[in-house]
């Protein structure tokens, strides 16, 4: 028993975790930060802005003197030379030892160096500029999605509510029939009318889950089950639009957005790379360093001179000694001048041109392409905000003939035919105006996306 109640303990509290996880109501902000922390292709993205920031680093550590050492050991039989001693050995074996450390280090190589730091900055920046426009089309994608949702529920409401007239109506005729006050296919007109909104009510339930799927998907949950959103309160001012002119808000943009800045860092760094081509046609300028020692089991230590013979006498010579002996400095200067290399540098240099120009090319492609959003947006948000005018006064036109069409209809002065329609055209109506609220509602958002105002319905 008690072990239950431990066990219980510790699953509830998990338990309410998990619940409260699923019946979480999200808003635009959290929707959106959520999506950049988990989005794969941002991911993606941040891997390659590291990768460049490898190259980078990797270019200024060239600048640094290279060392390398080494150390071998060999064995040789018969006639050979003693590095030791540069004298040859007959018919013995010899065990000798080679020490080395030395590198080289650029003293001048036309810039080349420098100039490659500078293309891997470059490059850099413009990756942490795709990286943000990634983030930002995210974004954009994510509150497209939201506000489909806050669209699709309210066709929900509004289909609902016209299903709920029905089926009252429904009861009234039903009544009217039973006293023989009206015919019996008025009332089966109604019930056909009502099976019609049951089942248009089910496609606008299934377009809202849809809805809740794209966006469960655009944020990597498992599951958009039990996943809702904060439905704000929206009003739309139909006497203003967004106070810039096209131009006024494509020269925000064009010094803010990272679609812009990106192709603006590429063409500096293919600038840059142009300068590396042409330093190969300059002289270069290396310092050389190294040092050497060695040892030798058949060389001899001269040990002193025999007094009677006056012979030189030899004995071991041991190898920490022969070490420190054999010690070679060296320090050297190579100065290489390139003459003829199959045109390599020129073609390089030729090609590096054509990259500039291509660069060019995308950055104007980028300004093009930024302000035909730009202006598509601001035609949409204009074209929005009159289709809701109008969608507004064709609720209220509607609203008003329904009313008066349903009294007729409930003194038997108009067929359920006419009643019908009339109902069909209000939701309708209100369906228009509904998609025209939220689509200005969005090319509005876009707009103040480019004017550098950050994503939110908080100030509608």
């Amino acid at each position: 028993m008690k072990k239950c109640l431990l066990l219980l303990f510790l699953i509830l509290p998990a338990s309410r975790g998990f619940i409260y996880s699923q019946q979480k109501v999200w808003t635009l902000d959290e929707c959106i930060y959520y999506a950049i922390d988990n989005n794969i292709q941002i991911k993606q993205q941040d891997l390659q802005t590291q990768y460049q920031k490898n190259s980078l680093d990797l270019s200024k550590f060239r600048l640094l003197p290279t060392l390398s050492g080494s150390a071998t050991q060999n064995y040789s039989w018969g006639r050979s030379l003693d590095q030791t001693t540069y004298r040859y050995t007959e018919d013995q074996k010899v065990i000798s030892n080679n020490f080395y450390v030395g590198g080289s280090m650029n003293l001048f190589n036309g810039l080349q160096n420098y100039n490659t730091i500078k293309k891997y900055e470059y490059e850099l920046f413009a990756g942490q500029q795709d990286l943000e426009n990634i983030k930002e089309n995210i974004a954009l994608t994510v509150a497209l999605n939201y506000l489909q949702i806050l669209l699709n529920k309210e066709l929900v409401t509004a289909t609902n509510e016209q299903l709920q007239i029905t089926l009252q109506q429904i009861e009234k005729t039903r009544k009217l029939v039973d006293a023989g006050s009206a015919a019996r296919g008025n009332l089966l007109q109604i019930e056909a009318q009502a099976a019609q909104e049951e089942v248009q009510l089910i496609n606008v339930k299934n377009q809202l889950d849809l809805s809740y799927l794209d966006i469960s998907q655009l944020l990597e949950l498992k599951t958009p089950e039990g996943f809702e959103v904060v439905v704000p309160p929206i009003s739309i001012d139909t006497n203003a639009i967004v106070g810039e002119t096209v131009d006024e808000i494509f020269q925000i943009a064009i010094g803010a957005r990272p679609s812009i800045k990106s192709p603006e860092l590429m063409l500096t760094a293919s600038e840059y790379d142009l300068k590396i081509a042409k330093g190969s046609r300059s002289p270069r300028i290396s310092l050389n360093h190294s040092l050497t020692t060695g040892y030798s089991d058949v060389r001899q230590k001269v040990l002193g001179i025999d007094p009677a013979s006056l012979e030189v006498i030899y004995g071991d010579y041991p190898f920490n000694e022969q070490f420190k002996d054999n010690r070679s400095l060296a320090l050297g200067f190579t100065l290489s001048v390139p003459i003829l290399n199959g045109w390599q540098v020129n073609k390089n240099i030729a090609n590096s041109r054509i990259s500039i120009e291509n660069s060019r090319y995308a950055l104007d492609g980028a300004k093009k392409q930024l302000y035909k959003n730009i202006q598509q947006s601001y035609a949409d948000a204009s074209a929005a905000l009159k289709k809701y005018t109008a969608s507004q006064k064709a609720v209220t036109s509607m609203e008003e003939s329904f009313r008066y069409t349903e009294q007729k209809f409930n003194v038997g002065l108009v067929t359920p035919v006419d009643y019908n329609a009339s109902k069909s055209q209000l939701l309708q109506a209100q369906s228009d105006l509904a998609q025209a609220k939220y689509e200005y509602i969005f090319k509005t958002k876009v707009l103040d996306f480019y004017r550098g105002i950050p994503l939110s319905l908080n100030n509608n």
